[in-house]
């Protein structure tokens, strides 16, 4: 009967279930200064974010965050969706040639379709988008895969009739057929609802009608809608406008996640792009960053927590259109930081401690450890620390009052201890450092004062 209970509490803990709470951030590359890779890799195991999305679906980025602990979205670029809408094979030699090489190493959680596709280029067939999805879905379900990759894509703004006010919205009329084709897929998969929401664009367009507080996420006398709801932000009021124009065409009554795809503020524009500043992109992705960590809702869903990804990772000096589409990084090509945001973390890569990315080339050694995720679930850890300490094997004394690694005395440490200790014991496989979701694989050593984190 113990044997029995060790394994389920072993299956438990190492099954891939997430309970933390994350931030995501978009990765870009249309830039000739941008570092490899694989520097981008460890340059964001040194912050507390724990999602990448791409735009497409790059070897060389999906092998570098190969058992990183970050999660990553892959995209199917707008040229390409048309191809994948032909047939299930064409979407099964997609997905072959380009993602299944990567898993599941590379841990990698959707794919979305085209990015903005019903609203880029009128020449583009909205039932190929739709279809292009359904057969992606399709490939994973024969690859049983379907439950831990989503199929989404992600919508911008204009998808929608009007935003305001939000309880009033709905989806420009030409698009409601496709919108519904798309919401019932992702209703049918489990898949959220993506949208690119950016008040930053409705605050240069409408400067004299639209307050910048409101637009950079602090306005604290709040805007009234008919219905009575009271927004404190224009990001929520874009994210509640989405949700009512999926109530608009029938499905109010499902659940159905939405995640903020893309949001951010330039740190600089053209001439007349006033609020393009580096202080309104720090205020602006401060603020985005802490909404995205507090697990809240809306005032429509104020229990439904909103998954974020900040636009965007660094600047990117190739990327067409006007000065401001070239400034929404928060790092430079060096990996230095544009303006001053705080991304540090307790007990991730450096001990959170962000450093300068290094140009000498230098490879990093073979060494490797396992340590908690920022902000992973306390209760989780707690069962993670017990296991690892108990059934798991390890010996935990160094984490006790009277050893080394007792001080700091919180559970995130002695957590990240443990769970490191159990990581190498057991041969140092990516699948040792799960923990439910809350271990993370670090190429830099946790190690501090006298307290040494053993490796292999």
């Amino acid at each position: 009967m113990a044997l029995h209970l060790f394994h389920l509490l072993l299956f438990l803990l190492l099954s891939p279930l997430s309970y933390v709470s994350s931030v995501g951030i978009n990765y870009g590359t249309l830039g000739n200064n941008l570092p490899s890779p694989k520097k981008v890799a460890q340059l964001l195991q040194s912050t507390l974010i724990d999602k990448v999305k791409i735009y497409d679906t790059n070897p060389d980025i999906l092998e570098a965050f190969s058992n990183t602990g970050i999660d990553l979205i892959v995209a199917v670029e707008n040229y390409h969706v048309a191809n994948i809408s032909k047939d299930a094979a064409a979407a099964d030699d997609w997905f072959a040639t380009r993602v299944q090489p990567f898993i599941p190493a590379t841990s990698i959680l959707a794919v979305c379709v085209g990015n903005e596709y019903l609203t880029s280029d009128d020449n583009l067939d909205p039932d190929a988008l739709v279809q292009a999805m359904q057969n992606l879905h399709a490939v994973l379900l024969k690859r049983g895969l379907d439950r831990k990759i989503k199929v989404t894509t992600p919508h911008s703004m204009a998808v929608l009739a009007s935003s305001f006010p939000p309880s009033a919205s709905t989806f420009a009329t030409k698009l409601i057929p496709t919108m519904s084709s798309i919401v019932g897929f992702l209703a049918d998969t489990g898949a959220p609802f993506m949208v690119n929401a950016y008040p930053y664009f409705a605050y240069r367009d409408n400067p004299s009608t639209v307050d910048l507080e409101y637009a950079l996420l602090g306005n604290s006398t709040g805007v009234h809608d008919p219905k009575g709801y009271i927004y404190h932000n224009m990001l929520d009021a874009q994210i509640d406008a989405v949700r009512s124009a999926i109530d608009a065409i029938g499905f109010g009554n499902l659940s159905m996640k939405i995640t903020v795809s893309e949001s951010g503020w330039p740190s600089k524009g053209d001439s007349e792009d006033t609020a393009a500043t580096p202080n309104n992109a720090k205020t602006y992705n401060t603020r985005l960053i802490e909404r995205a960590q507090s697990n809240k809702g809306t005032p429509m869903k104020p229990k439904d927590n909103i998954e974020i990804f900040v636009f965007a990772l660094f600047n990117e000096n190739k990327k067409p259109g006007g000065a401001s589409e070239r400034n929404f990084g928060i790092f430079n090509g060096d990996g230095s930081k544009v303006y001053e945001v705080d991304l540090s973390c307790e007990f991730c890569s450096n001990g959170g401690a962000f450093e300068k990315m290094s140009t000498s080339g230098q490879v990093r050694g073979p060494s490797v450890w396992c340590v908690a995720k920022p902000h992973a679930d306390e209760k989780v850890l707690q069962t993670v620390l017990d296991f690892c300490c108990g059934p798991g094997g390890v010996d935990c004394r160094e984490v006790y009052e009277s050893g080394k690694c007792f001080e700091p005395d919180k559970l995130h440490a002695h957590a990240s201890y443990a769970m490191n200790a159990y990581y190498q014991m057991h041969g140092r496989n990516y699948w040792n450092c799960d923990f439910k979701g809350t271990g993370l694989v670090t190429f830099s050593d946790p190690s501090y004062g006298t307290c040494r984190y053993r490796q292999q």
